[in-house]
């Protein structure tokens, strides 16, 4: 707002057309492009967010024919001609398609004189008869609503007494067509005594403008209880899927269930610290037909549905090739080419060894995961990791193997990443080797996952992580 008028102070002078008339060609074209956009948007009113997206088209279009038809009065100046003031002033006909805030009138109460004037769509904004007398500030309150009434006094108070300007809205009940909302902006004008002489307003109907406005806000609403549903729901298909692939053991499991040197296995699955989506981290322990034990875990880039159905499919191959016999290089190798064939190719990292308990040997390979923690005697330390590739960075490739001979009583940890949280890598690793003294004194796997989980999963997590804990048995 500018500051407060003066009664004396000469009227600003219209802008050159020049200037304008560039101004009113460039809203028009835009207007012409925004109106081409909207025609192609779906109007069945089925989709949230097709709703939405019409509902802000449709008020950007009212903002671009106000601004335009307010151009147009500033190159035509038609505040130059004196405006009806009284009964019988003629109100000009109702535009053919009124836009949101086009219907603008203007007022001035003079407090010397107790003269008021009104522009002639003053009258058709309030809904008055033109031929009756303008409403004096008293007066006015009697056309808005009760609840409002309220703040349209302390309005017009503030500015004849404190000098502040008035910016703010009341609804008035019309005879025609009911409630409208109306936006009142004005200013006190000094006399030269410093005291106010009159205030002068513009007031503007913007009840299409709040309408706009508040479908725009429901569409937004409505779109956002869809995606929020529709979130829930694919958290919900992912966890059940999840809960179908990932080993259904809980606790321990000995593999081979049969035998002296059998590994003790148990596993967990660390939620991050705040809701997310699950992500494609896996593990698993499998007893083969030929007496050997495969153990693996993995992850796979993405969240949700999709991660949960690629890890499903990556899961069932991997079972399926250790079945058949397929050594652990060989199996990672079938793996890339089988993500490097899918649709959407997604990488990831995957660990696998295959124990055989009559040697207490162990083959293993990577294909850039974290190498196996081997905790011995109340040390630990990673094993040295054959050459290999992430799963899907490179078509063709080959994975070596590894090979370890066990003793009674060593851990292996197998893990993903996040596993330590605001840690990767070497310094991870170093934090999880930690653990030794405490897992030289667990008696089972399960208590070796039970001291994973107390160090680390109470602590700030982004993601999802596994950990796999097998010990060979004495």
């Amino acid at each position: 707002m500018p500051s407060h008028l003066s009664a004396d102070r000469p009227a600003a002078q219209p802008p050159g057309h020049g200037p304008v008339d560039a101004l009113i060609s460039q809203t028009r074209r835009l207007k012409g492009d925004v109106d081409a956009v909207l025609r192609g948007t779906p109007a069945d009113g089925t989709d949230p967010r097709e709703r939405w997206q019409r509902a802000l088209y449709d008020l950007a279009l009212h903002h671009l024919d106000d601004l335009d038809q307010h151009l147009a009065q500033l190159r035509d100046d038609p505040l130059s001609a004196p405006g009806p003031s009284g009964p019988g002033a003629a109100v000009p006909p109702a535009r053919r398609n009124d836009s949101l805030l086009s219907r603008v009138g203007s007022a001035e109460w003079n407090l010397l004189t107790d003269e008021v004037s009104w522009s002639g769509e003053l009258y058709r904004i309030l809904g008055r008869d033109p031929a009756a007398p303008p409403l004096t500030l008293d007066e006015l309150p009697s056309l808005v609503l009760d609840e409002d009434r309220p703040g349209l006094t302390a309005m017009v108070t503030g500015c004849l007494v404190d000098a502040r300007p008035i910016d703010g809205e009341f609804r008035v009940r019309r005879p025609d067509d009911g409630v409208r909302t109306v936006h009142m902006m004005g200013e006190p004008v000094l006399g030269t005594d410093g005291s106010t002489a009159s205030m002068w307003a513009v007031l503007r109907d913007v009840s299409e403008l709040r309408r706009c406005r508040r479908e725009v806000s429901e569409t937004r609403d409505s779109l956002h209880h869809h995606r929020r549903a529709a979130a829930r729901t694919e958290h919900r298909l992912a966890a059940e899927l999840q809960e179908a692939v990932l080993p259904p053991w809980r606790g321990s499991l000995r593999l081979p269930h049969d035998g002296p040197r059998a590994l003790d296995v148990a596993a967990a699955q660390l939620p991050p610290s705040a809701h997310a989506p699950l992500g494609g981290d896996w593990y698993d322990a499998l007893d083969l037909s030929d007496g050997t034990t495969l153990l693996s875990a993995g992850d796979l880039t993405g969240r949700g549905v999709g991660a949960a159905s690629r890890k499903a499919m990556l899961l069932g191959a991997v079972r399926g090739m250790a079945m058949t016999g397929t050594e652990p290089g060989p199996l990672l190798a079938c793996l890339n080419r089988l993500l490097d064939a899918t649709v959407r190719p997604a990488p990831g990292s995957a660990v696998c060894l295959r124990y055989r308990p009559a040697t207490r040997s162990l083959v293993w390979a990577q294909a850039g995961h974290p190498a196996p923690l081997l905790f011995r005697g109340g040390t630990g330390r990673a094993l040295d990791a054959p050459r290999g590739v992430p799963l899907g960075a490179a078509p063709g490739s080959s994975y070596g193997q590894a090979e370890e001979t066990l003793e009674a009583g060593d851990v292996l940890l197998l893990h993903t990443g996040g596993l330590v949280p605001g840690h990767a890598g070497a310094t991870a690793v170093h934090r999880l080797l930690g653990l030794a003294p405490g897992f030289a004194a667990a008696r089972t796997a399960q208590d070796c996952v039970r001291a994973v989980a107390e160090e680390f999963g109470e602590r700030e997590r982004e993601d999802h992580a596994c950990v796999l804990v097998a010990r060979v048995a004495s």
